[in-house]
Protein backbone atom coordinates (compact mmCIF):
# COMPACT_ATOMS: atom_id res chain seq x y z
CA UNK A 1 0.00 0.00 0.00
CA UNK A 2 1.68 3.14 -0.72
CA UNK A 3 2.53 5.59 1.68
CA UNK A 4 2.64 8.53 -0.57
CA UNK A 5 1.32 9.65 -3.69
CA UNK A 6 2.43 12.87 -5.76
CA UNK A 7 -0.01 13.98 -8.18
CA UNK A 8 1.23 16.33 -11.02
CA UNK A 9 -1.53 19.08 -11.28
CA UNK A 10 -1.73 20.12 -14.81
CA UNK A 11 -3.11 17.11 -17.16
CA UNK A 12 -3.24 15.23 -14.06
CA UNK A 13 -5.55 16.51 -12.00
CA UNK A 14 -7.68 19.21 -14.04
CA UNK A 15 -7.64 19.71 -17.93
CA UNK A 16 -5.05 21.59 -19.23
CA UNK A 17 -4.50 21.31 -22.53
CA UNK A 18 -6.15 24.07 -24.25
CA UNK A 19 -6.65 26.22 -20.79
CA UNK A 20 -2.30 26.33 -20.40
CA UNK A 21 -1.63 27.08 -24.18
CA UNK A 22 -3.83 29.91 -24.14
CA UNK A 23 -1.65 31.47 -21.12
CA UNK A 24 1.32 29.77 -22.38
CA UNK A 25 0.66 31.70 -26.26
CA UNK A 26 1.33 35.08 -24.56
CA UNK A 27 4.39 34.47 -22.83
CA UNK A 28 5.78 33.45 -26.03
CA UNK A 29 4.72 36.04 -27.96
CA UNK A 30 5.91 38.52 -26.01
CA UNK A 31 9.13 37.01 -25.76
CA UNK A 32 9.49 35.71 -28.90
CA UNK A 33 10.78 32.78 -27.96
CA UNK A 34 9.59 30.20 -31.21
CA UNK A 35 7.04 27.76 -29.26
CA UNK A 36 4.38 28.98 -31.70
CA UNK A 37 2.01 25.84 -31.72
CA UNK A 38 0.67 23.66 -29.41
CA UNK A 39 2.43 20.99 -30.55
CA UNK A 40 5.80 22.57 -30.00
CA UNK A 41 4.52 23.54 -26.53
CA UNK A 42 3.55 19.96 -25.45
CA UNK A 43 7.17 19.07 -26.62
CA UNK A 44 8.87 21.31 -24.02
CA UNK A 45 6.41 19.18 -21.50
CA UNK A 46 8.89 15.89 -22.40
CA UNK A 47 11.62 17.31 -20.35
CA UNK A 48 11.86 19.45 -17.44
CA UNK A 49 9.39 22.76 -18.24
CA UNK A 50 11.90 25.61 -16.91
CA UNK A 51 15.12 23.85 -18.32
CA UNK A 52 13.40 23.66 -22.04
CA UNK A 53 12.42 27.74 -21.29
CA UNK A 54 16.44 28.15 -20.37
CA UNK A 55 17.35 26.78 -23.24
CA UNK A 56 14.64 28.78 -25.35
CA UNK A 57 15.73 32.28 -23.86
CA UNK A 58 19.26 32.17 -24.11
CA UNK A 59 20.28 33.43 -20.69
CA UNK A 60 19.67 33.01 -17.16
CA UNK A 61 18.27 36.35 -16.99
CA UNK A 62 15.78 36.25 -19.60
CA UNK A 63 15.11 32.39 -19.07
CA UNK A 64 13.84 34.03 -15.19
CA UNK A 65 11.76 36.91 -16.77
CA UNK A 66 10.51 34.50 -19.23
CA UNK A 67 9.29 31.95 -16.13
CA UNK A 68 8.45 35.13 -14.07
CA UNK A 69 5.59 36.54 -16.87
CA UNK A 70 4.20 32.66 -17.23
CA UNK A 71 3.43 31.93 -13.74
CA UNK A 72 2.44 35.88 -13.14
CA UNK A 73 -0.13 34.86 -15.92
CA UNK A 74 -0.98 31.72 -14.45
CA UNK A 75 -1.99 33.40 -10.75
CA UNK A 76 -4.29 35.89 -12.48
CA UNK A 77 -5.76 33.94 -16.04
CA UNK A 78 -5.40 30.09 -15.35
CA UNK A 79 -8.51 28.54 -14.07
CA UNK A 80 -9.06 25.05 -15.80
CA UNK A 81 -11.79 22.61 -14.77
CA UNK A 82 -11.22 19.59 -12.60
CA UNK A 83 -10.99 16.34 -14.93
CA UNK A 84 -13.96 14.62 -14.07
CA UNK A 85 -13.63 11.35 -11.17
CA UNK A 86 -10.48 13.26 -10.08
CA UNK A 87 -11.82 15.28 -6.98
CA UNK A 88 -13.80 11.79 -5.77
CA UNK A 89 -10.51 10.00 -6.43
CA UNK A 90 -8.57 12.38 -3.85
CA UNK A 91 -11.19 12.47 -1.46
CA UNK A 92 -11.16 8.72 -1.46
CA UNK A 93 -7.32 8.17 -0.66
CA UNK A 94 -6.80 11.19 1.23
CA UNK A 95 -6.85 9.59 4.30
CA UNK A 96 -5.02 6.42 3.56
CA UNK A 97 -1.64 8.16 2.19
CA UNK A 98 -0.04 11.46 2.48
CA UNK A 99 -0.77 13.25 -0.66
CA UNK A 100 1.24 15.86 -2.01
CA UNK A 101 1.25 18.29 -5.75
CA UNK A 102 4.05 18.32 -7.60
CA UNK A 103 4.04 20.42 -10.04
CA UNK A 104 5.69 23.22 -12.59
CA UNK A 105 2.90 25.70 -11.40
CA UNK A 106 3.21 28.43 -9.40
CA UNK A 107 2.09 27.50 -5.54
CA UNK A 108 -0.44 30.24 -5.26
CA UNK A 109 -2.32 28.81 -8.18
CA UNK A 110 -1.98 25.73 -6.92
CA UNK A 111 -3.70 26.53 -4.01
CA UNK A 112 -6.18 28.57 -5.42
CA UNK A 113 -7.20 25.57 -7.70
CA UNK A 114 -7.12 23.16 -5.05
CA UNK A 115 -9.58 25.86 -2.64
CA UNK A 116 -12.22 26.24 -5.06
CA UNK A 117 -12.57 22.89 -5.58
CA UNK A 118 -12.73 22.30 -1.79
CA UNK A 119 -8.89 19.89 -1.71
CA UNK A 120 -7.26 21.76 0.19
CA UNK A 121 -7.00 19.63 3.24
CA UNK A 122 -6.68 16.56 1.19
CA UNK A 123 -3.24 16.89 0.53
CA UNK A 124 -0.43 17.47 3.27
CA UNK A 125 2.51 19.08 0.88
CA UNK A 126 2.49 21.17 -2.59
CA UNK A 127 5.48 21.69 -4.09
CA UNK A 128 5.13 24.73 -6.67
CA UNK A 129 7.35 25.67 -9.55
CA UNK A 130 8.56 28.67 -8.14
CA UNK A 131 9.43 26.68 -4.80
CA UNK A 132 11.44 23.56 -6.30
CA UNK A 133 11.52 23.68 -9.88
CA UNK A 134 13.10 20.09 -10.10
CA UNK A 135 10.47 17.69 -9.31
CA UNK A 136 13.15 14.78 -8.81
CA UNK A 137 13.99 17.01 -5.77
CA UNK A 138 10.77 16.84 -4.31
CA UNK A 139 10.81 13.23 -4.62
CA UNK A 140 14.39 13.13 -3.11
CA UNK A 141 13.23 14.62 -0.32
CA UNK A 142 10.20 12.34 0.44
CA UNK A 143 12.68 9.49 0.56
CA UNK A 144 15.30 11.07 2.90
CA UNK A 145 12.82 12.10 5.11
CA UNK A 146 10.22 9.72 6.57
CA UNK A 147 8.03 12.79 7.92
CA UNK A 148 6.69 13.50 4.49
CA UNK A 149 5.16 10.29 4.55
CA UNK A 150 2.99 10.58 7.22
CA UNK A 151 -0.77 10.97 6.78
CA UNK A 152 -2.64 14.00 8.21
CA UNK A 153 -5.38 11.58 9.57
CA UNK A 154 -5.33 9.98 13.29
CA UNK A 155 -1.45 9.31 12.23
CA UNK A 156 0.23 8.07 15.43
CA UNK A 157 3.01 10.17 14.00
CA UNK A 158 1.99 13.57 15.85
CA UNK A 159 2.48 12.13 19.30
CA UNK A 160 5.47 12.68 20.91
CA UNK A 161 8.22 10.38 20.72
CA UNK A 162 7.11 8.76 17.71
CA UNK A 163 9.41 8.27 14.84
CA UNK A 164 7.83 7.43 11.54
CA UNK A 165 8.57 4.26 9.61
CA UNK A 166 11.48 4.09 7.28
CA UNK A 167 10.03 4.73 3.31
CA UNK A 168 10.56 2.18 1.00
CA UNK A 169 10.82 3.40 -2.73
CA UNK A 170 8.17 1.02 -3.72
CA UNK A 171 5.47 3.12 -1.41
CA UNK A 172 5.89 6.21 -3.23
CA UNK A 173 4.09 6.91 -6.32
CA UNK A 174 4.16 9.87 -8.85
CA UNK A 175 0.70 10.00 -11.02
CA UNK A 176 1.39 12.03 -13.93
CA UNK A 177 0.50 12.91 -17.79
CA UNK A 178 3.93 13.66 -18.90
CA UNK A 179 6.33 11.85 -20.31
CA UNK A 180 9.34 13.99 -18.73
CA UNK A 181 7.56 13.17 -15.09
CA UNK A 182 7.78 9.65 -16.19
CA UNK A 183 11.51 9.86 -16.69
CA UNK A 184 11.92 11.80 -13.45
CA UNK A 185 10.23 9.56 -11.56
CA UNK A 186 12.13 6.55 -12.70
CA UNK A 187 15.31 8.11 -12.40
CA UNK A 188 14.76 8.56 -8.75
CA UNK A 189 13.41 4.81 -8.21
CA UNK A 190 10.01 5.28 -7.49
CA UNK A 191 6.73 4.02 -9.02
CA UNK A 192 5.16 5.78 -11.43
CA UNK A 193 1.29 5.69 -13.50
CA UNK A 194 0.34 7.44 -16.19
CA UNK A 195 -2.93 9.00 -17.20
CA UNK A 196 -3.98 8.90 -20.47
CA UNK A 197 -6.27 12.24 -20.48
CA UNK A 198 -3.42 14.81 -20.47
CA UNK A 199 -0.68 16.31 -22.34
CA UNK A 200 0.89 12.42 -23.56
CA UNK A 201 -1.29 9.80 -25.11
CA UNK A 202 -0.93 6.27 -23.55
CA UNK A 203 2.24 4.62 -25.27
CA UNK A 204 4.58 7.32 -25.17
CA UNK A 205 4.04 7.16 -21.54
CA UNK A 206 4.45 3.57 -21.02
CA UNK A 207 7.81 3.61 -23.59
CA UNK A 208 8.78 6.45 -20.72
CA UNK A 209 8.75 3.57 -18.26
CA UNK A 210 5.26 4.02 -16.49
CA UNK A 211 4.20 0.63 -14.99
CA UNK A 212 0.41 1.79 -15.67
CA UNK A 213 -1.11 4.11 -17.35
CA UNK A 214 -4.82 4.73 -16.60
CA UNK A 215 -7.29 5.36 -18.85
CA UNK A 216 -10.01 7.08 -16.35
CA UNK A 217 -9.83 8.55 -12.87
CA UNK A 218 -11.24 5.87 -11.11
CA UNK A 219 -8.87 3.05 -13.04
CA UNK A 220 -6.15 4.89 -10.21
CA UNK A 221 -7.69 3.77 -7.09
CA UNK A 222 -8.40 -0.36 -8.18
CA UNK A 223 -4.64 -0.55 -9.42
CA UNK A 224 -3.12 0.93 -6.86
CA UNK A 225 -5.80 -0.97 -3.81
CA UNK A 226 -6.89 -3.94 -5.54
CA UNK A 227 -8.45 -4.72 -1.94
CA UNK A 228 -10.32 -1.30 -2.00
CA UNK A 229 -9.38 1.77 -0.56
CA UNK A 230 -9.51 1.67 3.15
CA UNK A 231 -13.43 2.44 4.10
CA UNK A 232 -12.26 4.06 7.35
CA UNK A 233 -10.23 6.53 5.64
CA UNK A 234 -12.72 8.43 3.53
CA UNK A 235 -12.28 12.29 3.81
CA UNK A 236 -15.80 13.69 4.34
CA UNK A 237 -17.99 11.29 5.78
CA UNK A 238 -19.18 11.90 9.23
CA UNK A 239 -17.85 10.35 11.99
CA UNK A 240 -19.14 7.63 14.20
CA UNK A 241 -19.61 8.27 17.65
CA UNK A 242 -16.98 5.74 18.25
CA UNK A 243 -14.58 7.77 16.05
CA UNK A 244 -11.44 9.68 17.17
CA UNK A 245 -14.04 12.55 15.51
CA UNK A 246 -11.42 14.08 12.69
CA UNK A 247 -13.91 13.11 9.71
CA UNK A 248 -11.86 9.43 8.91
CA UNK A 249 -13.85 7.22 10.73
CA UNK A 250 -11.00 5.11 11.88
CA UNK A 251 -11.99 2.76 14.97
CA UNK A 252 -10.73 3.49 18.67
CA UNK A 253 -8.33 0.70 18.25
CA UNK A 254 -6.73 2.55 15.32
CA UNK A 255 -6.39 5.88 16.32
CA UNK A 256 -2.99 7.49 17.24
CA UNK A 257 -2.13 8.37 20.85
CA UNK A 258 -2.60 11.88 20.32
CA UNK A 259 -6.05 11.40 19.08
CA UNK A 260 -6.73 9.33 22.34
CA UNK A 261 -5.18 11.70 24.08
CA UNK A 262 -7.77 14.51 22.76
CA UNK A 263 -10.31 12.55 23.16
CA UNK A 264 -10.06 11.48 26.72
CA UNK A 265 -9.50 15.16 27.56
CA UNK A 266 -12.69 16.54 26.02
CA UNK A 267 -14.64 13.29 27.70
CA UNK A 268 -13.15 14.50 30.83
CA UNK A 269 -13.76 18.13 30.76
CA UNK A 270 -17.43 17.20 29.19
CA UNK A 271 -17.79 15.39 32.79
CA UNK A 272 -16.38 17.98 34.54
CA UNK A 273 -18.42 20.85 33.19
CA UNK A 274 -22.06 18.57 34.00
CA UNK A 275 -20.39 17.70 36.82
CA UNK A 276 -20.87 21.49 38.01
CA UNK A 277 -23.74 22.25 36.06
CA UNK A 278 -25.50 19.36 38.23
CA UNK A 279 -23.74 21.24 41.46
CA UNK A 280 -25.20 24.44 40.67
CA UNK A 281 -28.95 23.52 39.96
CA UNK A 282 -31.37 24.39 42.94
CA UNK A 283 -32.35 21.22 44.83
CA UNK A 284 -35.73 19.96 44.30
CA UNK A 285 -38.64 21.47 46.39
CA UNK A 286 -39.89 18.88 48.62
CA UNK A 287 -43.04 17.77 48.22
CA UNK A 288 -46.14 16.73 50.69
CA UNK A 289 -46.64 13.15 51.62
CA UNK A 290 -50.06 12.31 49.82
CA UNK A 291 -53.14 12.46 51.79
CA UNK A 292 -55.07 9.71 53.69
CA UNK A 293 -58.92 9.15 52.82
CA UNK A 294 -60.11 10.53 56.48
CA UNK A 295 -57.87 13.47 55.47
CA UNK A 296 -59.45 13.99 52.10
CA UNK A 297 -63.22 12.90 53.57
CA UNK A 298 -62.33 15.54 56.28
CA UNK A 299 -61.01 18.26 53.61
CA UNK A 300 -64.22 17.78 51.68
CA UNK A 301 -66.61 18.27 54.54
CA UNK A 302 -65.04 21.61 55.48
CA UNK A 303 -65.46 22.76 52.05
CA UNK A 304 -69.03 22.11 52.12
CA UNK A 305 -69.54 23.73 55.36
CA UNK A 306 -67.85 27.26 53.69
CA UNK A 307 -64.84 26.45 56.22
CA UNK A 308 -61.94 25.65 53.40
CA UNK A 309 -62.40 28.04 50.29
CA UNK A 310 -62.39 26.14 46.50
Amino acid sequence: MPKAILFDLDGTLVQTRESSWRVFAKTNAEFKLGIDTQEAWFGLLEGNMFAGLRDRAGSDERARQVSAHFLGLLSREYDPPFVPGMVDVIRDIAGSCSLAVVSSNATATIRRILTTAGLQHCFSHVFGGDVEPDKRACVRRFLADTSYSISRHCEPAYAERHRPTEVDQNQIVLVTDTVGDVRHGVECGIRVIGVSWGMHPEHRLTEAGAEFVAIWPQEILSYLYPAGVPKGCAVDAAPPAASCGCGCNTPPSEVGAASRIRRERALQNAAGQETRLVARQPPPASRPPPATADEILKTSLMRIRGIVRR
